[in-house]
């Protein structure tokens, strides 16, 4: 029998009301898009940002991720985290060792504490927020973006942009606008790294666990506080893996990680533990299934940790978060590259727009341990957030154009919030000038990036 082809209809053709017009519109609110939206509209620009759930941060706060993977070295970034340091929002950076030495983490954040900074910094630059909606398509003319199809409450209608900025974290609008992309490692398998779901879980005795994690070899990474104040924002450990095997082979139950992260935020213990490989999450069936193997694996992971690790005997879950961590999916094509050779050996680029120390952080494709280490700064060019192919279009945050190598340190928070903050000031430059973003004078981003204090070379990095 021959495969059948799918059924579809016609739709009639439609008007589609104007909502408003902008000077930049950004798709998508998460650990990228209010970077880029404070950074456009603190110049002075009309800046709507465009996000499909109900408040900020995405894999930040609604994710439960809360930690960057590296430090923060300046800009708009680490303004945010000193913000938060004032209302206990978060605490002190930290020096995680890990297999290959030391690297410094920023403190994690407490998320609710993250969506009201993140709202408020919006709202004083003058950002135009739209919750609870979604982008369906970029509009094209002659070439060049000039706005985006959105559909919401009020059903569907049109944002007139002078510029776009891509970041849905999976180059949802480049994509459609007949940008090459490459995704995952471009291999024949499609390999990607997995997905995860994060979850939190209270009456745990932090202090109990800090105890144990300082006597026994398996936890080979961690950062454990000395003063007992410190537990509430400064334990992080990363390992188990003896505990995790000893308990599948005693109880029979398969558990889909070598390895498990635990870390405070505001005094809650925060579970990185779960893992689906091979996902497509652009096809709903897959991506929902994802969604409820975390769910089971959460089950298990919490009944694991309750019978061996010491302080979560009368732990409890306490949240799950309401989204799927993805870690991988498109690579947009722009007109540089970025490799793993940069970012493991630090090329230098005269047109950096911020260098970045996250740590190498790599899930095995096919299940196996974490590579997390930390390694030299990289700097991350301006052509990286330039997709080929079309005009008045910028990407920040994962799917910037970098190879699946590079990714794995461009991926990170810090690496992602600090291309959300460089395409926001590019494209008001760009207003500013008269020019398309492609021409923008990077000595002029660059500039505005020097005057907040965030760091473009490697070689600026202390």
């Amino acid at each position: 029998m021959g495969t059948s082809q799918p059924r579809t209809i016609t739709e009639p053709a439609r008007e589609t009301q104007v909502m408003m017009e902008a000077d930049v519109v950004v798709v998508g609110g998460g650990t990228t898009g209010p970077f880029a939206a404070i950074s456009a509209g603190r110049r002075g620009k009309k800046v709507v940002m465009i996000e499909r759930f109900g408040s900020l941060g995405g894999n930040l706060t609604l994710g439960l991720n809360t930690k960057p993977s590296g430090a923060l070295l300046g800009g708009l970034p680490l303004e945010i985290w000193n913000l938060a340091r004032t209302v206990d929002g978060a605490g002190k950076d930290y020096m995680a060792t890990t297999k290959t030495g030391g690297v410094t983490i920023a403190s994690p954040c407490d998320p609710e504490i993250m969506k009201i900074l993140l709202t408020r910094l919006c709202v004083d630059a003058g950002v135009q927020i739209l919750f609870e909606t979604m982008v369906s398509k970029p509009v094209i003319e002659d070439g060049a973006v000039i706005g985006v199809i959105v559909e919401g409450k009020a059903g569907r209608q049109f944002i007139a942009a002078k510029t776009v900025i891509d970041c849905s974290a999976d180059g949802d609008i480049a994509a459609q606008a007949n940008v090459p992309f490459v995704m995952g490692a471009g291999d024949e398998d499609i390999t990607m790294q997995p997905a995860s779901m994060y979850f939190t879980m209270s009456n745990v005795d932090v202090k109990r666990l800090a105890d144990w994690a300082r006597t026994t070899d398996d936890v080979p990474a961690r950062a454990i506080p000395e003063n007992e104040e410190d537990l509430d924002y400064g334990l992080w450990l990363t390992g188990f893996n003896k505990t995790l095997k000893q308990y599948q082979d005693d109880t029979g139950i398969v558990l889909q990680r070598d390895n498990i992260t635990l870390k405070t935020a505001a005094g809650i213990m925060y579970v990185n533990g779960t893992r689906v490989l091979g996902v497509n999450v652009f096809d709903p069936l897959q991506f929902s299934q994802a969604v409820v193997e975390c769910y089971q694996q959460i089950e298990a992971v919490t009944e694991c940790l309750r019978q061996r690790v010491p302080g979560f005997e009368n732990a409890k879950i306490m949240q799950i978060a309401p989204m799927l961590g993805v870690r991988e999916t498109r690579h947009i094509k722009g007109e540089y590259v970025l490799t793993g050779e940069d970012v493991f050996g630090g090329t230098h680029f005269e047109d950096s727009i911020g260098a970045d120390a996250s740590a190498l952080d790599i899930h095995d494709p096919k299940g196996a341990d974490v590579d997390f280490r930390g390694m030299v700064p990289y700097e991350i060019p301006y052509r990286c957030l330039v997709p080929l192919n079309v005009e008045q279009l910028l990407v920040a945050g994962r799917c910037i154009s970098a190879d699946h190598d590079a990714h794995s340190r461009s991926r990170n928070m810090p690496a992602c919030m600090a291309t959300g903050q460089a395409a926001g000031i590019a494209a008001a430059i760009a207003i500013e000038k008269g020019v398309t973003v492609r021409e923008v004078p990077v000595a002029e981003i660059q500039q505005a990036l020097r005057d907040i204090k965030m760091p473009l070379f490697a070689e600026d990095v202390v």
